[in-house]
């Protein structure tokens, strides 16, 4: 279980990097989603050395990541997930905002804690019901 997510090419932004991947793994292109937030920082998390690959090149043993929190503003016709060969996702669904943290395996833990921690400050309904109470 994960979200989508990929690596920048040389020359694109993140925000390039986000809609690249968004078309290739779920089929979504940016007029389907708007951008809500982005962390503020990269955040990074190790692998287990069990999963890094010694033949690679590079080895990778680990990622910096920058996540966004993004609304869906089309309809959920528009995600396809047979885009790539072999495609990267066999199934999608709306699940409760945390739902991922109790799915995701567990070195990626913290990176989506700390992450939904901090996008979940930049949600509109969120900081909408934060401020009534103190109003």
């Amino acid at each position: 279980w994960q979200f989508p997510q990929g690596g920048i090419q040389f020359g694109e932004t993140p925000e390039q990097a986000l809609f690249r991947e968004l078309r290739e793994e779920v089929g979504l292109l940016p007029e389907h989603v708007q951008i809500i937030a982005q962390t503020d920082d990269w955040l990074h998390y190790r692998l287990p050395l069990r999963y890094i690959r010694s033949d690679s090149d590079p080895i990778c043993i680990g990622q910096k990541q920058k996540w966004f929190l993004l609304k869906l503003t089309a309809s959920t016709k528009h995600i396809q997930l047979n885009l790539s060969d072999p495609p990267e996702f066999d199934q999608w669904q709306w699940v409760s905002y945390w739902y991922p943290l109790g799915q995701v395996v567990n070195f990626k833990r913290d990176v989506y804690r700390k992450a939904m921690m901090e996008l979940c400050m930049r949600m509109p309904q969120y900081t909408a019901e934060i401020s009534s109470k103190y109003e």
